[in-house]
């Protein structure tokens, strides 16, 4: 009755958190905004207070003070379409979103893909909106890393774009998979089984997954004196249509392939229905592996042989990292390298 007589009298301030306490107005404050500078007891008795009074702190005073705005953005550079369907977008969004379970920040996605999705976000990507971004499917043009930075935002990247693969590359805080390690796992696998004529669908060569999966791929040809012959290559943009495209181009001009790494499992997914619809055996005639171990390999006919990424642990990292920038945290690196396993189907 005392919390519902309180709040038909108008919003509670700081100062009826205090009194009801019985403690100053600044510990209160310290309370609030997470101090750890306040005694158990005194931290106890305001959040009593909190809740009995039904108060609700006021962010933009707050922030004010803080200098913070408690919320951070996850810019990914490809359509809401994608976004919502392809499971990888999903697992990142749940790692980040664990990631900063433990803190105060709230969590916006934007999806940038026409020029005035492009402009809104950028507008919007300001110290006075957010206090860290991350960055999620970049291409090689995006502008947005170098004008994020020129702002003064924490930006922390996920996966690197290809142009920081290249030496002399600008530093920048990221974390990625082992995107050419288990490329090589793929391909050594085919290799140990006898395969000679191993082809490659490959991703975009504007991301810096589709190259460094490319460069693992023609390592481990290379090393396994396959050979590495430019007709066993094409190149998708890691959907299933695309995928399907490639697998048709790649039956009419090395009809002679017996072994295919995809670099993503959507694509993989797409290939097989095009060997099927080929009259070619999976995998006797033809052994497939993907890259991601998304559900969807699981449910393929026959299910995919695949090199696993810890989506979601990236997710948490990009999080972890980002909260440390933000913070001024001392890290041991700016940059996270996840570790790839091949895990083993009936597709090769």
């Amino acid at each position: 009755m005392t919390t519902q007589r309180t709040r038909s009298l108008g919003r509670p301030t700081l100062d009826a958190v205090a009194a009801r306490a019985g403690v100053g107005r600044g510990t209160v404050s310290r309370v609030v905004n997470g101090s750890p500078q306040v005694s158990p007891e005194a931290r106890a008795a305001v959040q009593a207070a909190i809740a009995e009074l039904g108060y609700v702190p006021n962010r933009a005073a707050r922030a004010l003070v803080t200098q913070r705005t408690d919320s951070v953005a996850l810019v990914v550079s490809e359509s809401g379409e994608r976004v919502f369907t392809e499971p990888f977008f999903a697992g990142i969004v749940r790692g980040v979103s664990s990631g900063l379970l433990d803190t105060p920040m709230q969590l916006w996605l934007a999806m940038v893909q026409s020029p005035l999705e492009r402009e809104r976000v950028v507008h919007h990507l300001t110290n006075q909106h957010v206090d860290g971004v991350l960055l999620l499917s970049l291409h090689d043009a995006d502008p947005l890393p170098t004008l994020l930075e020129e702002r003064g935002l924490p930006t922390v990247l996920g996966g690197r774009p290809a142009r920081m693969l290249k030496p002399g590359a600008p530093p920048a805080w990221y974390v990625d998979v082992d995107n050419v390690g288990g490329a090589r796992q793929a391909v050594e696998h085919l290799a140990r089984q006898g395969r000679r004529r191993i082809a490659h669908i490959a991703g975009p060569q504007d991301m810096g997954a589709g190259v460094a999966r490319l460069a693992g791929y023609r390592e481990a040809v290379r090393a396994a004196g396959a050979g590495t012959d430019e007709d066993l290559v094409a190149y998708g943009d890691f959907t299933e249509g695309s995928g399907t495209a490639c697998m048709r181009r790649l039956l009419e001009i090395r009809p002679d392939l017996d072994a295919v790494f995809v670099a993503s499992d959507l694509m993989a997914f797409g290939a097989l229905r095009t060997l099927r619809e080929a009259g070619r055996r999976v995998p006797e005639d033809v052994a497939v592996v993907g890259f991601d171990d998304a559900p969807i390999a699981r449910q393929a006919e026959p299910p995919l042989t695949t090199v696993f990424q810890p989506v979601e642990e990236m997710g948490r990292q990009m999080a972890r990292l980002l909260v440390s920038r933000i913070s001024g945290e001392e890290v041991p690196s700016r940059h996270v390298l996840l570790p790839t396993e091949l895990v083993h189907r009936a597709s090769a």
